[in-house]
């Protein structure tokens, strides 16, 4: 016999409640969605800042391709991955929608790490620590895209069989 552990004793057990298709299709209306090209497009904005800012900075070129390269390396993947989750392959079914979002994920990842080796052959005079600011600054554009989208009010309550 198996013994329960204190914290499955205290779990309350979760009701679930099937929506209908008004509520669904209300709950779509008001949940807001972001496009991952809306992302890109931010991170594009934010490279070419980061190089003027670069330039202001510091006046080396050097220091601005650097810059520049670190964050079209996180932009380069994140763009193919977007590509791969748009495509109607990823749309057929719920499988192939997870196999295609753990596929493009380590494409992007081994994408992103081959540019950050190939660096050292492609950019001349490479700026490890602007590269790695171009780099870590464009990552950090998903959360700053996460809290600066609009918010849906998500409060669903049903009236059916008594829910």
């Amino acid at each position: 016999m198996k013994q329960a552990l204190p914290y499955e004793e205290e779990a309350p057990e979760e009701q679930f409640v099937a929506l209908s298709k008004e509520q669904v299709a209300e709950l779509r209306k008001r949940q807001v969605m972001i496009s991952p090209w809306r992302v890109i497009g931010w991170q594009l904005i934010v490279t070419v800042v980061m190089g003027l800012l670069a330039w202001l900075l510091t006046g080396r070129v050097a220091v601005v391709v650097s810059t520049l390269y670190g964050a079209m390396a996180v932009v380069i993947p994140a763009a193919l991955f977007a590509r791969g989750l748009t495509s109607q392959v990823s749309s057929v079914n719920p499988g192939a929608a997870v196999f295609g979002f753990f596929l493009w994920e380590m494409v992007k990842i081994a994408l992103t790490v081959a540019m950050l080796f190939a660096a050292t052959k492609l950019v001349t005079s490479l700026s490890w620590p602007a590269m790695l600011i171009g780099l870590v600054v464009t990552m950090k554009v998903y959360w700053v895209a996460l809290f600066v989208r609009p918010r849906g009010q998500i409060n669903v309550t049903s009236t059916e069989n008594g829910v």
